[in-house]
């Protein structure tokens, strides 16, 4: 029986997190006889997480109690950590892994933190600049920062942010955004049977790719943004609005009162990652609120996007010249969409600079810094600035 030297125990429960954490854990699983890798999913995602380890071929140690619909942000997460901590104190972890900003990394950062587990954070140092928007995932990334040991930023403006709040720079390591490791994995030269059944449905013509479910928009924004899209789409006839719609049931009643599935309308559940991203990059425009969709773009480099938010924690899509924000008011939102239609120069934006998230070499560069990292608590030593690991090459 291999004795491993460390454990690292990795604990995810949503779609962006599975997707972002994958690259990741696919290299600690070839870390020989120095990593033993233990996975834990939340539940937090029920629906679709599932899918996303069957398609990265992950494993999950642990399956804590999913969510159900009744669950509140702060139900989930004191749930959460009530069944971590039996886990971390049976696997008995010598880092814990979190990634990005939801109620299943605040948990695993929390219970990490209790027990005196050092914290690595994955996607550290975004900002909007306001707790409110969006929330709690604002929140929810200002707390993990503050428990977090060891601080994965995408980016050297994530790194100035965290220096502005007093982290030590010791403890900042700039890595690139996972995500572009997990898009390069992925996506499909060829549409996948789904892809291609709704290709044909949009039969050629234009369309703009929707996703929305941020809980700020949880109110008269949601809806009048639906039915904004709804009054463009029925104007003009060349034009078709394709709709993975997101499970959350208050998403799911806005959508049942504004949009009617029919030829240019086209709702549909949730896709694979490999057809979201196909259908991604052959989309006219993209409409969102995700986060992850900004970095999507910017891997492709296309299509522009409209970001249905007021700020951004991701500014480096804007900077690149590959979205705008909409912020609060639908009627600036219909505007923008005929500017897109009547062909503003920047709907077809021409690649300037490299990705700002990265070279696809995230995961290596975090697996790499894992292993130093507790290499040096193992042995008692001092992490040193000057060893070149604090800004790697993004």
């Amino acid at each position: 029986m291999t004795k491993f030297r460390n454990c690292v125990l990795t604990i995810f429960g949503t779609r962006p997190e599975v997707i972002k954490l994958a690259p990741i854990l696919m290299l600690l699983e070839h870390g020989g006889d120095r990593i033993r890798a233990v996975n834990v999913a939340s539940g937090q995602h029920p629906d679709l997480v599932p899918p996303l380890v069957a398609m990265f071929r992950l494993r999950v140690d642990f399956h804590l109690r999913p969510r159900t619909g009744n669950d509140d942000p702060e139900t989930m997460l004191g749930r959460v950590v009530q069944e971590l901590l039996p886990i971390f104190r049976q696997e008995s972890p010598d880092l814990v892994i979190v990634q990005g900003d939801t109620a299943t990394a605040l948990a695993g950062a929390m219970a990490g933190r209790l027990l005196g587990v050092p914290v690595a954070h994955v996607e550290a140092g975004l900002r909007s600049g306001d707790i409110r928007s969006p929330y709690p995932e604002e929140l929810y990334r200002t707390r993990i920062t503050q428990l977090a040991t060891y601080h994965f930023a995408p980016t050297r403006g994530n790194r100035d942010l965290l220096l502005q709040e007093g982290i030590s720079e010791a403890s900042i390591f700039v890595t690139g955004n996972s995500v572009v490791d997990a898009l390069h994995m992925v996506l499909p030269k060829e549409p996948g049977l789904r892809a291609a059944k709704l290709l044909a449905k949009i039969a050629g013509r234009r369309y703009i790719l929707l996703t929305t479910h941020r809980r700020e928009s949880f109110n008269s924004i949601l809806e009048e943004n639906l039915c904004t899209l709804r009054e463009f789409v029925e104007k003009h006839h060349d034009v078709v609005l394709l709709f993975p719609v997101h499970p959350n049931p208050v998403v799911r009643a806005a959508v049942q009162r504004c949009l009617t599935d029919d030829s240019r309308i086209i709702l549909t559940e949730p896709l694979q990652y490999p057809d979201f991203l196909y259908l991604l990059s052959r989309s006219w425009l993209a409409v969102s609120d995700s986060g992850g969709i900004q970095e999507e773009v910017a891997v492709l480099g296309k299509p522009f996007l409209l970001i249905l938010r007021t700020n951004t924690e991701r500014p480096e899509c804007i900077e690149a010249g590959l979205a705008r924000l909409v912020g609060g008011r639908s009627e600036h939102l219909l505007a923008l969409l005929e500017e897109a239609y009547l062909g503003a120069s920047w709907v077809n934006p021409a690649r300037k600079k490299a990705n700002p998230f990265g070279d696809g070499k995230s995961a290596e560069r975090i697996v790499n810094l894992i292993s130093v990292l507790l290499n040096q608590r193992e042995n008692g030593a001092r992490y040193e600035q000057g060893c070149g690991l604090q800004t790697v090459g993004c």
